[in-house]
């Protein structure tokens, strides 16, 4: 054992001196197996103690560390990422809602006789209307709009109105038809007066304060004054407030 020792202890002088007589030599290898050498070691040294985080892009990927939760040091798990179909559920949340506005209020105001079409749940000339004359019939700003405040209103408004109930009648009258009040003529009257065209009361009824603004609509839009309901009136009419008429 004692020879096994010695001779290894020998060996070590002869190998280092061996290595410095190549290195005399042939000095450009040896210069450049240190140069490598000391590349190789820098590079392990950087990766291994010098970077101040993860790599963004590591060969092999590792599981990030747990977090602490709060001060008792319970291991928490990272949040997970966002559905991407969030937006798209919000957005088909908000549709349904107004939808389900808009139907309440409908049943609402066909309970009290404003509102005779179809509870849908779609805003058209009708609800528009609708809402239009229950405003001006209990004395509130005239907007159109179904809104949750709106809704409230209609459920808290004292009683119903009477809803008359027409007697079956075989024949059709043209001049009671004429003379009846029209609710196409009734949303007329209603813009025309909201648009500065003169003082009209929206009953449904032709007369000459109704004649006398819509010839005023008319020279004011360029339009042939005739006086009368016409399909280009109401088209101008629907156009300039953004609502059907």
């Amino acid at each position: 054992m004692r020879r096994g020792t010695a001779s290894h202890r020998g060996a070590i002088p002869h190998a280092l001196a061996a290595v410095l007589e190549r290195a005399r030599s042939n000095p450009r290898d040896a210069a450049a197996a240190f140069v490598a050498a000391a590349a190789v070691a820098a590079v392990v040294v950087n990766a291994l103690w010098l970077q101040p985080g993860p790599h963004p892009a590591p060969m092999f990927s590792l599981r990030p560390p747990p977090v602490a939760d709060g001060p008792t040091g319970t291991v928490a798990d990272l949040p997970g990422p966002r559905p991407a179909e969030a937006g798209v559920a919000a957005s088909d949340a908000g549709t349904r809602s107004r939808a389900d506005l808009v139907s309440d209020v409908q049943r609402e105001l066909a309970q009290r006789g404003f509102y005779d079409g179809a509870v849908d749940g779609a805003f058209g000339a009708k609800t528009d209307l609708a809402i239009r004359d229950f405003e001006q019939a209990n004395g509130l700003k005239s907007t159109g709009e179904p809104t949750p405040v709106l809704l409230q209103a209609i459920r808290s408004s004292p009683g119903r109105m009477a809803v008359a109930v027409p007697k079956p009648n075989p024949r059709k009258d043209p001049i009671a038809e004429l003379l009846a009040p029209s609710r196409q003529l009734t949303a007329i009257q209603r813009a025309l007066s909201e648009f500065g065209y003169g003082q009209v009361t929206p009953n449904g009824m032709f007369g000459p304060d109704t004649r006398a603004a819509i010839e005023r609509f008319e020279r004011d839009r360029k339009m042939p004054v005739t006086g009368q309901v016409s399909d280009r009136l109401v088209r101008e009419l629907s156009a300039m407030t953004g609502r059907p008429l």
